[in-house]
């Protein structure tokens, strides 16, 4: 199995981001827990004011050329772990406009149903209704007016040097990283929340060093950051859009997953009679990995390991135990999915309306 901690090593060699193993103190919550998370900035001070009280606010976008898959859960389920115990809203940009303007979708209308359909699979994921707000740019167009008051504070140098864009390409994906400055600033510049996290892969590190550069020049706050490391593909390789077979999608169906956790990559020996000689390497086994992480607690993720180690567990019955639980939980996603509720969704995306009444306001005072 490849390293998938190169970018993660990256971030804290190269680019000044701490090790979140010198943290005193973390969040009594898996992903916390079991080492889901590499890196951060300024996570130490964001989680010292959120224990103290002060108002505070989650962003964490998507792309919607893609449906959920099990990577994502590290990210949303930190999320809604903060949500739920401090009570706080979270942002969730669904770059429709990126996957417009990148070409991963052909038409706006794709790319809006795209985000429509992913911000349904938010609330069936567990997010609370009334403290989250998904941004959908093409509704919330307002994104854009702040994107240009951002735009003031970043040059063109700076993002063809962050991004590697070049002249041929089109003029909107040069403005996009202002728009993305724009996403994490959100829960400053409309309702004053300075103190705000943001949990990405380290491939997205490029995006929030610049974003917090604007913040800087543009008077803000610098939001935190913290880095979850990559979740391996069922192959053992890194995950990628281009390779589907390689990871569980919230929306597969129980045959899809079997097949695909059959074929996911083992840690066992060539033969069961070699396996239970010498035993198995359950870091990196595929299912072992998945299930220590998302399904089994501290308990039985130790009594698993010794016995797959051991070679009294095969990897065939890792596998298994990882099927029935992966079908689980896509059942249970699926039946929420299928609740959801259009006045619900509704309510949860951020719209104009604010705006517009601002708006009149000022009108009226005009006489007009």
């Amino acid at each position: 199995m490849e390293s998938l901690m190169t970018d993660n090593e990256k971030l804290v060699n190269e680019f000044n981001a701490s090790r979140f193993s010198s943290l005193d103190e973390v969040p009594d919550f898996y992903t916390f827990k079991r080492g889901m998370f590499y890196s951060h900035r300024d996570f130490d001070s964001f989680y010292k004011k959120i224990r103290a009280g002060e108002r505070s606010a989650i962003v964490t976008g998507l792309n919607p050329s893609a449906t959920l898959q099990y990577g994502h859960r590290i990210t949303f389920d930190t999320a809604r772990f903060f949500q739920k115990e401090y009570g706080i809203p979270v942002y969730v940009p669904l770059s429709d406009d990126e996957s417009y303007l990148s070409k991963k979708v052909k038409t706006r209308k794709e790319a809006v149903m795209n985000a429509v359909s992913l911000a349904a699979d938010l609330l069936a994921f567990g997010f609370d209704k009334k403290l989250t707000k998904i941004v959908i740019d093409f509704n919330f167009t307002e994104i854009f007016n702040i994107a240009v008051d951002l735009s003031r504070h970043v040059t063109m140098s700076e993002i063809k040097a962050v991004y590697g864009y070049k002249n041929e390409d089109n003029v909107g994906i040069h403005f996009y990283p202002a728009v993305q400055a724009a996403h994490v600033l959100l829960p400053q510049m409309l309702n004053g929340v300075d103190n705000v996290l943001v949990p990405i892969g380290p491939d997205e590190d490029a995006h929030l060093r610049l974003a917090r550069d604007i913040a800087e020049r543009s008077g803000y706050k610098k939001p935190a950051v913290i880095h979850n490391i990559f979740l391996p593909g069922l192959d053992g390789s890194k995950m990628s859009k281009s390779k589907p077979e390689s990871a569980i999608f919230f929306v597969d169906k129980e045959d899809v997953i079997r097949k695909k956790i059959s074929k996911a990559f083992s840690g066992g020996r060539d033969t069961e009679e070699e396996h239970r000689k010498y035993g198995g390497n359950p870091d990196i086994d595929v299912s072992f990995i998945y299930l220590s992480y998302f399904f089994l607690d501290e308990k039985e993720t130790k009594k698993f390991r010794e016995d797959y180690s051991s070679g009294k567990m095969l990897s065939g019955e890792i596998k298994k135990l990882f099927m029935e639980k992966a079908v689980k939980f896509n059942k249970e996603f699926q039946k929420k999915r299928r609740a959801v509720k259009f006045s619900d969704l509704k309510a949860m995306l951020l719209d104009n309306s604010a705006v517009d009444k601002d708006l009149r306001r000022y009108f009226k005072r005009d006489g007009l």
